[in-house]
């Protein structure tokens, strides 16, 4: 059986393991259901590496496994021979930050000269519209306070390189992505805490100066170190290139899983409900973003940019700011679930515009491609 007959046959062995466990949750069995529904997803994943339209979601699907394991065997996902799982979060987020630095140029940071106004505009909406989207979000639900600081927590987080990957999809200005994303994360160690303090201080205590310095630790040394990499040794390594995306892909579906594990019965209670939260946040940041854009009367394209940066957040890293305040069953509940839900909207997002012409281009079809660096 060749490879192209297996990718086939992937997609009814996931919805037999879907039916199964359908069928065992209607009879009472929900614990029996458990395998058949992380097999469903693992077969998913893995079928779709096999269609060049799909391969954007399989990292979705894996991360959809993760927390299906974590919430049927959370025990097996706290602690191994007294070693607290948790204690890998800020190592592992911190070699994705250097992976994220090896992916920028000093030349990026130039784009505050060359692109002005989008950075403004972009950095402006970046680190306004989502924090009080988050705030308001978390006012309204009524939720637990540290479940409900974790919702500010992720909106006041930085974009990610999952949003210069859905730019290059939507074709937005990549440029200006990836000017926004670096020039976010170095302003974040200092934005993020403040807004913290000042918004979800009525939640939680939040430790200003600490929260600075352990993005300091885990933002920029690694990254400064990641674009120091990138000027001095570009091309020389190129399986470092190929391996970084793979272990951020790594590095996110562990952190969600063990997060997921340690919240799991605070999950039971208001997981649909942050789900809920999760993409009226991300669909908020889309279209306030955008037409924060369209209102400076910027070209199609950086509007585009500006709404996908907006609106998608590095769920990583606050979820890793969730750990370092000592509050991840709780505080790092929003990061975990808004992830996988800022992938789905944003390959969504990216695929309708990527069909849509811009204003000055003919192309009706662009031919898709590969975005497995989609994880953060």
């Amino acid at each position: 059986m060749n490879q192209r007959s297996v990718y086939k046959l992937l997609p009814g062995l996931a919805g037999a393991s879907a039916l199964i466990a359908l069928v065992l949750f209607v009879m009472g069995n929900a614990s029996g259901a458990g395998p058949f529904l992380i097999a469903f997803f693992v077969l998913l994943a893995i079928s779709f590496r096999g269609y060049e339209s799909l391969r954007g979601f399989s990292f979705t699907a894996v991360i959809f496994a993760s927390v299906t394991v974590a919430m049927y065997y959370p025990a097996n996902f706290q602690e191994v021979g007294g070693y607290d799982l948790k204690n890998l979060f800020t190592p592992l987020l911190q070699l994705i930050m250097f992976g994220m630095g090896t992916a920028i140029g000093f030349s990026d940071f130039l784009g505050v000269i060359k692109m002005p106004r989008g950075v403004l505009v972009g950095v402006i909406c970046q680190f306004s519209i989502m924090p009080f989207v988050g705030f308001s979000i978390a006012h309204l639900l009524g939720v637990e306070p540290e479940i409900a600081a974790g919702i500010i927590l992720i909106g006041s987080s930085p974009s990610g390189l999952a949003s210069n990957v859905m730019a290059y999809l939507a074709k937005a200005n990549l440029a200006l992505s990836i000017t926004l994303t670096a020039i976010a994360t170095l302003l974040a160690p200092l934005i993020t805490p403040n807004l913290m303090g000042w918004l979800a201080g009525e939640f939680v205590e939040v430790d200003v100066l600490g929260m600075m310095w352990s993005m300091v630790r885990i933002v920029i040394i690694p990254v400064s170190a990641g674009v120091l990499f990138n000027h001095f040794f570009s091309g020389k390594f190129k399986w470092l290139d190929e391996a970084m995306p793979y272990v951020s892909m790594f590095g996110i579906a562990y952190i969600i899983t063990i997060i997921t594990a340690a919240g799991r019965d605070n999950l039971l209670e208001v997981g649909a409900i942050l789900i809920l939260a999760g993409i009226f946040h991300n669909l908020s940041g889309y279209f306030l973003g955008y037409w924060g854009a369209r209102l400076f009367r910027m070209p199609e394209q950086d509007c585009r940019t500006v709404a996908l940066e907006v609106g998608m957040q590095n769920g990583g890293l606050a979820s890793a700011l969730a750990n370092e305040m000592g509050k991840v069953a709780t505080v790092g509940l929003a990061p975990a679930i808004f992830g996988p839900v800022m992938n789905i909207t944003g390959s969504t997002l990216a695929t309708y515009w990527r069909g849509k012409s811009l204003p000055d281009d003919p192309e009706k079809e662009v031919a898709p491609i590969e975005h497995d660096k989609a994880t953060t």
